[in-house]
């Protein structure tokens, strides 16, 4: 009768998660994120509602394992290289300079945590809480699942203002995540352990290095396809050892996991591995955890005790007030709308207060009903402040921007090309030196040259060659070639072509993403290409009837299907490059951010595309 009464409670909640979305995209509710509609769903059939769900060993364990799943991606979602602050100055609309994003970041959060404390005492003061350590880290939280979706929907997530609430929300996660992990040190068992914790983040160190060894080994990438899935064994194994490690010396298991998913980010994982972590994640274990945070809420266990209603309402102002007051640090550079924007977007809490109280109910500290509220708060917040935020936030203007391309040398290959390139969509600048400049009076004449005393990379840093989105370098030089185009990468220079001929020096820029090309290379391709498909060549050097790769780029029509896509012209979609797949396209394909198109037809048209396709959120 168990085992019967087992099977029941899990096939209701797979199905009540499988069905949330489905009735979220029928009635609309766009405005909800979907991990709260599960929530809300789990209150229904649960005990909330019409207690449809039982607990038992099976439920209990796929909850906790979605929870720890859940905790790995929030780490993985951190990504490290916003740390690095701006290499590029970015005028705002204002006509001030962009400010540094991660020294406004910082501050702002600072602000957030103080006034946070000084929140939390409050509320012990008053009676509503007792433990100001718990609270802190609940009203100081931010939660990433909420942010990121949002600022990707208002195509604001590469703006300056946009990385600059993502990186709030980012050091928020990682300092309430590595807090909460003291607390449960502190306040577990009654013994301060809390230096074991430094054995986990040791193993993580090592994990860490060894990732680094082995990430580029070639029978890794072999084992990583078909029935062996290598790379996915490695990453559940790191997840199970660190959650292991985390409860032997006394530390919550989200922890473990959090580590696991920020050492996966520190790795810079493919495209493919991440979808594949998310699909499985959210396709599966994190549902059923949602629905089972529903499922155990008691809403009419909260009536009873009059402090719980007033803990909801002062919990909520509390929550505006720690993140609206810091974030007018902001009005230095944005307008108000803007800031208050930011504010409420940043306001929005969940997997880490869910996460709080979980921990925090476990060890007796909380109640099962304060527990309950703090998790309601939660939910309302991320249903309300996105909404508050699309309301205010000014509406970003879809105004295309040149791609800046910086040529480093000017000889008889690199010149043509810069005649060739769509002014309207490219903006051009050559860099070379002034005793080596190639028949000056023509190259005067035809194309601005910026002169330079030599192609060493202070010098060119100094002259601004780095602050592009392309750079091409042909200076005549391979070695200098390759030394330039590195530091590029450095100087996170989206796209890098570099001119080398040797194997040694392509494999070495191949292996930093770096795009490689060589005369000799070029001219055999060619010869080739002409003899084996003279069609196809004819195809590439036709003005008219060439071929074009556009970038897509435009949050607007992620996830369209082609037969749905609302433009029609003088164009045919040759091919779409995925990560490293290559996709026939037919009408049922769907369009992916990042999948770069290979395209057909007339120029004009295929510029009118270009510029849709390639505007950055």
């Amino acid at each position: 009768m168990m085992h019967g009464a087992s099977v029941i409670s899990l096939v209701i909640v797979i199905l009540a998660a499988f069905l949330t979305p489905i009735l979220l995209h029928r009635l609309k509710m766009n405005f909800m994120p979907v991990v709260v509609a599960e929530i809300i769903v789990g209150l229904i059939i649960g005990k909330s509602g019409f207690d449809l769900v039982s607990q038992d060993t099976w439920l209990e364990t796929l909850s906790m394992l979605g929870f720890i799943f859940l905790m790995f991606l929030s780490g993985l979602e951190i990504d490290f290289s916003a740390f690095a602050g701006d290499k590029k100055k970015e005028k705002l609309p204002s006509g001030k300079d962009a400010p540094n994003t991660f020294m406004v970041s910082s501050i702002i959060f600072a602000g957030i945590f103080v006034l946070s404390l000084l929140l939390s005492y409050l509320f012990v003061l008053v009676g509503l809480i007792d433990n100001a350590f718990l609270m802190t880290l609940i009203i100081s939280t931010i939660s990433l699942g909420v942010v990121v979706p949002t600022l990707k929907d208002a195509q604001i997530m590469k703006t300056n203002i946009g990385q600059i609430i993502l990186l709030v929300a980012v050091i928020a996660d990682l300092v309430t995540m590595v807090l909460l992990a003291v607390f449960a040190s502190i306040y577990g068992n009654g013994d301060s352990n809390t230096w074991l914790l430094l054995i986990l983040f040791g193993a993580g160190v090592v994990f860490f290095f060894i990732g680094k060894v082995f990430k580029h080994r070639s029978f890794i990438e072999t084992m990583s396809k078909g029935t062996i899935q290598l790379d996915m064994r490695a990453i559940f194994t790191l997840i199970m050892v660190l959650v292991a490690i985390s409860e032997t010396i006394g530390a919550e298991n989200i922890l473990g996991a959090f580590l696991a998913g920020v050492l996966v980010s520190l790795l810079s994982p493919n495209k493919e591995m991440v979808h594949k972590l998310d699909s499985f994640g959210y396709g599966f274990l994190i549902p059923i955890f949602f629905v089972m945070v529903g499922v155990d809420l008691d809403i009419w266990a909260l009536f009873e005790d009059p402090n719980i209603l007033l803990l909801i309402p002062f919990l909520l102002i509390a929550l505006l007030i720690s993140k609206i007051i810091p974030i007018l640090y902001l009005k230095r550079w944005y307008d108000m709308k803007t800031t208050l924007a930011s504010g409420f977007l940043l306001t929005s809490t969940l997997s880490l207060v869910i996460a709080a109280a979980t921990v925090g109910e476990r060890m007796e500290i909380i109640t099962s009903e304060v527990s309950g509220a703090l998790i309601l708060v939660a939910v309302i917040t991320s249903i309300v402040t996105p909404i508050f935020f699309k309301k205010l936030f000014p509406k970003h203007k879809n105004v295309h921007k040149k791609m800046k391309v910086a040529f480093i040398g000017a000889n008889q290959l690199s010149l043509p090309v810069t005649r060739e390139l769509n002014p309207d969509l490219y903006e051009t600048t050559i860099f070379h030196t002034q005793q080596d400049k190639i028949d000056k009076q023509i190259a005067e004449s035809l194309f601005e040259i910026k002169e330079i005393n030599d192609f060493r990379v202070e010098t060119l840093k100094e002259q601004h060659a780095f602050d592009v989105d392309l750079i091409v370098v042909a200076t005549g030089d391979e070695e200098r070639n390759a030394e330039i185009s590195l530091f590029a990468k450095e100087e996170q220079v989206n796209r890098i072509i570099a001119s080398v001929a040797s194997p040694e020096w392509g494999a070495k820029l191949k292996e930093n993403d770096i795009d490689v090309f060589s005369t000799l290379l070029s001219t055999k391709t060619m010869l080739r290409a002409l003899i084996e498909a003279p069609g196809v060549m004819k195809i590439l050097t036709n003005q008219e009837t060439m071929l074009y790769q556009i970038n897509f780029n435009n949050a607007k029509y992620d996830q369209i299907l082609l037969r749905n896509f609302p433009f029609t012209g003088d164009v045919i979609f040759v091919r779409i490059f995925r990560g490293k797949d290559s996709i026939v396209p037919h009408g049922d394909t769907d369009l992916k951010l990042g999948d770069r198109l290979i395209v057909t037809g007339s120029r004009e048209y295929v510029n009118e595309l270009k510029q849709e396709l390639e505007l950055r959120s």
